[in-house]
């Protein structure tokens, strides 16, 4: 189950991951078919997405939906779902559509079968009107798992949506990656990629803009606030690999471990940073999941079950209230003074970890207010090779706090200063997460 990605990568988590197009063209263009056997391919694929699909990958058998559509009938509720879907004036609305298409269009070349029946099937998914539900192509759908591998071809920034301009925005960068050499910077918003405007593109579009061929060049240009005018810059893509957890030793015996996303390598990489943590007598921990988009909920319980005392670490309801509880024996759980360092980057999966955290008391949360991401994504593949990914239910900390676009307070405010930052390499968060944890520690 993803959480996801409530912004994804930079080509990684281009939400997760994104594709070169997000509707490839054809290498070849197909001749044009009979308009019966254009209709006939996109009611197909409505027909699969509204019942075939979700049946088979969510655990309910198709025989069962229908047997709920016939009883929808035989009580008088209205038609089946494919029905509903799929009339009379649907089909003349599409040939109708078709038709001008195929008449008035200016250019012939760009008409592609295939990429309006793709264009269909994501269009089903877009207009339930949830950022976070989507369609993936084949394409996608194996560049988003090779991105959870913590390997991919980008610039090693992460991409979310900025609520306020509905503009991509830089997550956050990754050291070492063409992102940092460029200069970019955390919270500079995307305004045009390769000279097109990139408001109202959907997410998982602009960062299959930015992922593309290793050694290619992708033209980004910047708004950075304070600046007055726009940033250009050129970032060459290349192979990231991305570790997902940083960790060392810091003054006074306090250990640092980062966890920039919650990916299917990060359980052994935290595992692995905790015993090191520990293995130096370490008497504090900073926690850093500052900027982290989320990803994996078994990944993040995982982790959860590292740190945390017996009991409940997040449940989750769908809409039929049925409750799916994860819970911690507290067999590992950690006896030093913990600070956990969060922005209003960190979302999702790192949210339900910080909300764990502030709900059991055992650690000081640092920092300016999360996301807000209280929702849970479901990918639910297709037997074609692409695949759906939903939003299938609401999470809650084990208080019982639903943390959706309200996300969790720090109990210490900080607020970053970039200045110093980039101008003379001081944290000051990080400043300030140690200053407090020096405190617990004396106690």
């Amino acid at each position: 189950m993803i959480l996801d990605n409530y912004g994804y990568s930079s080509n990684n988590e281009a939400d997760r991951g994104a594709e070169n197009n997000l509707y490839p063209n054809e290498s070849k263009q197909p001749q044009k078919p009979a308009k019966e056997m254009f209709l006939a391919g996109l009611l197909t694929g409505i027909i699969i997405c509204s019942l075939l699909v979700s049946g088979i990958y969510a655990g309910v058998k198709t025989a069962d939906i229908l047997q709920k559509n016939k009883a929808k009938e035989a009580a008088g509720d209205g038609q089946s779902a494919a029905q509903d879907i799929v009339n009379d004036d649907s089909l003349k609305k599409l040939e109708s559509i078709e038709k001008v298409i195929d008449e008035y269009y200016y250019n012939e070349e760009d008409i592609n079968i295939g990429n309006m029946i793709e264009g269909m099937y994501a269009g089903v998914v877009d207009s339930l009107g949830d950022p976070y539900s989507v369609y993936y192509t084949a394409q996608e759908w194996e560049e988003l798992m090779e991105d959870t591998e913590g390997i991919y071809y980008g610039i090693g920034a992460y991409v979310s949506l900025d609520p306020v301009t509905g503009y991509g925005k830089i997550s956050g960068v990754i050291e070492g990656t063409p992102a940092q050499e460029a200069g970019l910077r955390e919270n500079d918003i995307i305004y045009m990629i390769d000279g097109e405007n990139m408001q109202g593109f959907e997410l998982s579009e602009i960062v299959a803009k930015i992922k593309g061929k290793e050694g290619t060049d992708v033209h980004l240009t910047i708004y950075r606030e304070g600046q007055e005018d726009y940033l250009e810059m050129d970032v060459v893509r290349r192979q990231i690999e991305a570790p997902t957890v940083n960790y060392e030793m810091m003054d006074n015996d306090i250990g640092y471990i980062q966890i920039t996303e919650f990916d299917d390598v990060t359980y052994d990489q935290f595992v692995e940073a905790l015993a090191v943590i520990k293995g130096n007598s370490a008497k504090g921990l900073i926690l850093d999941l500052r900027s982290n988009p989320g990803g994996s909920l078994s990944v993040v319980v995982d982790i959860a079950r590292q740190i945390l005392p017996e009991g409940l670490i997040v449940y989750t309801e769908d809409r039929d209230g049925e409750r799916v509880e994860y819970s911690c024996d507290g067999d590992n759980e950690l006896k030093m003074p913990l600070v956990v360092l969060v922005n209003g980057n960190s979302a999702s999966a790192s949210e339900i970890l910080a909300g764990a955290i502030k709900d059991y008391g055992i650690g000081t949360l640092v920092g300016t207010t999360t996301f807000g991401k209280g929702i849970v994504q479901r990918i639910l593949p297709l037997t074609d090779g692409t695949a759906l990914k939903l939003t299938v239910s609401a999470y809650y900390t084990p208080k019982g706090n639903n943390i959706h676009n309200i996300g969790i307070e720090p109990d210490i405010e900080c607020q970053f200063d970039s200045d110093k930052y980039y101008d003379d390499g001081i944290d000051n968060q990080l400043e300030c997460a140690a200053e407090e944890l020096k405190k617990l520690m004396e106690k």
